[in-house]
């Protein structure tokens, strides 16, 4: 009996001295090297470098856009202001014929002016 009672004494000695001498078995992340982060930055800049440009390019598409949009709308609005001053000054001028032509005898006006 004792025999196995020393055994079982020198075996749980040995336990933890085997512990202390084992490798570790979960591997350490290897940090990674100056040229990895390098190539890294470099392809994060090149894909915010791209996503940038899209955006930029859909915005200058966009106020292009608009801009076209809104020339179009003032040129019509001012070719619609002139037409309306012409209308206007021709109206005015003819107003102004009809008002001489009373008085010029011999004309269509002065004719007309005489039988009201």
């Amino acid at each position: 009996m004792l025999p196995a009672v020393l055994a079982m004494a020198l075996v749980s000695l040995g336990f933890p001295a085997m512990a202390q001498t084992q490798p570790a078995t979960t591997p350490m992340t290897a940090q990674p090297t100056a040229t990895e982060r390098a190539r890294e930055t470099g392809s994060n800049a090149v894909n915010t470098t791209k996503r940038t440009t899209k955006k930029a390019t859909t915005a200058t598409k966009r106020t292009a856009r608009k801009a076209g949009t809104a020339t179009k709308n003032v040129a019509q609005k001012t070719g619609g202001a002139i037409a309306n001053a012409g209308h206007k000054t021709a109206d005015a001028m003819r107003s102004a014929g009809h008002k001489i032509g009373e008085k010029v005898p011999g004309t269509a006006e002065h004719a007309a002016a005489k039988k009201q």
